[in-house]
């Protein structure tokens, strides 16, 4: 039985375990973070292949060399699909829709900022280019809300430990359908819609992240979305990843890209999810 490292143990470590030991292959923990790591000492767990490489990547650089395990999704693939105005610049240079986006590094100038988002048009979407579940991203609905909320990010960016000075600017698309597709080794695997409840949308809230109370429902999508996910999957080069479209009644585009993505309950995807899902673990492990 070949054993799997996870390095969390949220939904998705609960959700594969079953599923994978029912294909021969065994999920378990490898602490990534909260944790101290000897350096000089041997491993006491031996893994053949690991899921997704730790967000904390300096960890996972030591853990990867301690272990000696290859990754599905490896530490270039995470980096890449962080970069959100990394992969819509790779995305539209190979032609496929994503929303119209500017590239801010702070601290930007005031003039610069109210131009980029006159094109964009009222209201725009201020977003950080490196969080994941919908953490620190607003919507501005004119120029003074814009600049607040970039003086927010000027404080944060001054720390000089800060990593990331970029954010996004994006336009915002109302209305608009939001999808979760995953595609697993270059092919479809199934999708979810995210969205709020009547309620909440009656409140005026507008993030759909399942993290922020949304709820994920399986769909089966038209052939076209699913061609944009593969071909996004395909341009990235990640075997294992989560695909956003935001999509109205005129145009779909790719809102951004997961190399994190959560598993959901198996219900909401292709019905050989896992068994493609498997052969693609086994196959990173033959590989190393």
């Amino acid at each position: 039985m070949l054993r799997l490292a996870v390095s969390s143990r949220a939904e998705t470590f609960d959700r594969l375990r079953d599923p994978l030991a029912d294909r021969g292959i065994e999920v378990a923990h490898l602490p990534a973070e909260g944790r101290t790591i000897d350096l000089d000492a041997p491993p006491t767990e031996t893994f053949d292949v690991g899921f997704v490489f730790p967000s904390r990547t300096q960890s996972g650089v030591a853990l990867s060399a301690l272990h000696d395990v290859p990754w599905v999704n490896g530490r270039a693939a995470v980096l890449t699909s962080r970069n959100k105005g990394g992969v819509l610049a790779t995305l539209g240079a190979a032609g496929l829709p994503t929303p119209q986006t500017t590239m801010v590094a702070s601290p930007v100038d005031d003039a610069d900022l109210a131009a980029a988002a006159d094109r964009l048009g009222w209201p725009v979407v201020v977003k950080p280019n490196s969080t994941t579940r919908g953490t620190g991203v607003a919507k501005a609905g004119d120029l003074d809300s814009l600049l607040g909320v970039v003086d927010y990010l000027d404080l944060v960016h001054d720390y000089r430990a800060t990593g990331d000075k970029t954010f996004l600017l994006q336009e915002f698309l109302p209305g608009a359908r939001d999808y979760r597709v995953m595609v697993v080794d270059g092919a479809y695997a199934g999708a979810v819609e995210r969205r709020l409840s009547d309620a909440d949308r009656a409140s005026g809230r507008w993030k759909h992240n399942v993290h922020r109370g949304a709820e994920a429902r399986g769909v089966d999508l038209p052939d076209e979305y699913r061609r944009l996910a593969e071909r996004a999957a395909e341009v990235l080069d990640v075997s294992y990843l989560g695909v956003d479209l935001l999509a109205t009644d005129d145009r779909v585009v790719i809102a951004e890209t997961n190399a994190r993505p959560t598993v959901d309950s198996a219900t909401k995807y292709v019905p050989d999810f896992y068994d493609r899902l498997a052969g693609l673990i086994e196959k990173t492990a033959e590989g190393r």
